[in-house]
């Protein structure tokens, strides 16, 4: 049996080191996200990936502008009151794609519970925009829960992304805690739905939060009941003082534990390891 690797000291361990973006395409990535002012969860959620990825010329587009209407306790990103959306954001979107000249293409978006449709006409003008320019282009939404309204879920699944992504985050214990109007039983719902119009679904979670691994594996038991067939799991890093902080490190080995755990439970895909995130090689 496995147990946590308690983590006393305040420094972090050795292997949580972030590689930092040096090489020509991160400098084009960069240049190309500057030129069209666009955001991304990389740099608004200081995602520790962001200089692999962007190495890599990928970036993990966040649309509908970066103040999000809600203020979820582990997460970086702004909240307060958005502003109006950028009309023009959709196709500066997809001509950025076109730039990067990806294959592979992950958008996600700030929650918009501000505006009468949650944001989803926004997103659908998005979806069509990236296949009109990059027709060739596989693209995975990561996307908000629009309060568990199906009918605004089918304006998604109508447009026929690649994969679609919807995280939980935690466990259910700790989701009243952590996530901001969220529920976990919502979320559960939105899996289950989508993975019932045979769309390939996807999840992520946090651990280091407290969680037990009992709650880990039970986690697993009820997603994969959803039908969702893709999970991440990574280690949750605080990204200010002013943020939930770090219960515990998890060791490397804890997370290769948990992933033939979730494989063997029936997930197809399974990314485990400390400085995973829920875009972490989407394309491969």
């Amino acid at each position: 049996m496995l147990f946590y690797f308690r983590q006393k000291m305040e420094r972090k361990p050795t292997w949580l080191k972030i590689r930092l973006g040096n090489n020509r395409d991160f400098a084009r990535t960069k240049k190309i996200v500057d030129t069209y002012h666009l955001h991304t969860i990389c740099r608004s959620g200081k995602c520790p990936n962001a200089g692999e990825c962007w190495n890599r010329g990928i970036a993990t587009f966040m649309i509908a502008g970066d103040i999000c209407t809600r203020s979820c306790k582990f997460c970086n990103t702004k909240t307060g009151k958005p502003l109006p959306l950028d009309e023009n954001e959709p196709e500066r979107i997809a001509e950025s794609i076109r730039l990067m000249k990806l294959s592979y293409a992950v958008i996600t978006s700030v929650d918009r519970d501000d505006l009468p449709d949650l944001g989803v006409k926004h997103w659908v003008k998005t979806i069509r925009k990236i296949k009109e320019v990059t027709p060739h282009v596989k693209i995975e939404v990561l996307i908000p829960d629009f309060q568990g309204n199906t009918n605004l879920l089918d304006q998604i699944t109508e447009e026929s992304p690649h994969i679609i992504g919807h995280n939980l985050e935690t466990i259910e214990r700790l989701t009243p805690f952590i996530r901001s109007a969220a529920t976990y039983q919502t979320s559960m719902k939105i899996l289950s739905y989508i993975s019932k119009k045979n769309i390939s679904t996807k999840t992520s979670i946090m651990i280091g939060l407290g969680e037990t691994q009992k709650e880990i594996l039970s986690f697993m038991d009820d997603v994969i009941e959803t039908g969702c067939t893709t999970l991440t799991i990574g280690q949750y890093l605080q990204p200010t003082k002013s943020h939930l902080p770090v219960k515990e490190y998890i060791h490397p080995d804890i997370f290769a534990f948990y992933k033939e755990q979730a494989l063997q439970k029936g997930f197809l895909r399974v990314e485990s390891n400390p400085m995973v995130r829920s875009s972490y090689h989407a394309d491969c």
